[in-house]
């Protein structure tokens, strides 16, 4: 049983695999992204927090998925253009997981089960759910698609 985020390894869009124990130390904020959704322009918001945080101690993780409403239908290569193109995203777009279901990836199987969502559910309901990540590998909290990158921020800034 994992303990820890820093137990898992991911796979980059590039193919290569990432063991997460690279970030110990730092607040990570996880998001499941799709370029085709109402909250995609997140992607900008994103960008801003880990442009402020990036030489302090915050680090963001984005896994594609296509899992609600078939809204990241392209494949990893693509994804990654979309990303930097239409957002200059810098920080770490992986391949695409699923975050639901049988083949839900290890990871989000760990999210989900220490930070359980409305009403207790462990499903991820849509894109852009949110998980922060403390510098311990433990996650701290779980929020919803529409909660602003910027607040979470303000909030890890705060804690």
């Amino acid at each position: 049983m994992s303990s820890t985020i820093y137990d898992f390894s991911v796979k980059a869009a590039n193919g290569e695999t990432i063991s997460l124990d690279q970030y110990k130390g730092k607040n990570i904020i996880i998001v499941n992204v799709a370029s085709k959704c109402g909250f995609t322009p997140q992607y900008e918001g994103l960008e801003k927090v880990y442009q402020d945080g990036k030489d302090s101690d915050l680090i963001i993780l984005g896994f594609p998925c296509n899992q609600f409403g078939k809204q990241e239908p392209g494949n990893d290569e693509e994804i990654q253009s979309f990303c930097q193109l239409n957002y200059g995203v810098s920080f770490p777009v992986f391949s695409k997981i699923d975050v639901n279901g049988e083949n839900t990836h290890p990871l989000y199987a760990f999210l989900k089960s220490e930070q359980k969502g409305l009403l207790g559910s462990e499903a991820i309901k849509w894109n852009f759910t949110k998980f922060w990540v403390g510098k311990d590998g433990i996650p701290v909290k779980r929020y919803a698609p529409q909660d602003k990158p910027e607040a979470i921020w303000k909030e890890i800034q705060n804690s």
